[in-house]
């Protein structure tokens, strides 16, 4: 369904939609098109920074165990280079 509905643009816009538009859509057209792709453009870009986000909160959490494995075969091989195990 289209509602009608009326806006106000400068002259140089309305003078680049017309040269976009071409003789063969009309200006409503041509306008509804690149508004829908900017839409589903940012519609994108928003999944992707949520995406990037949980990525990031998933990298911190997986960094952080490596962290701790690290840590403690760390501390378990200088034990064990103290202990029986160079003997």
């Amino acid at each position: 369904m289209k509602e009608k509905t009326s806006i106000t643009l400068s002259t140089e816009v309305l003078a680049g939609v017309d040269e976009l538009a071409g003789s063969k859509h009309s200006r409503s057209s041509f306008i509804e098109r690149v508004l829908r792709s900017y839409l589903r453009q940012r519609a994108r870009e928003q999944a992707q920074a949520r995406d990037l986000d949980r990525l990031n909160q998933a990298a911190h959490r997986l960094n952080a165990e490596a962290a701790d494995v690290i840590e403690y075969q760390g501390m378990d091989v200088e034990s064990a280079s103290g202990g029986s195990a160079e003997e």
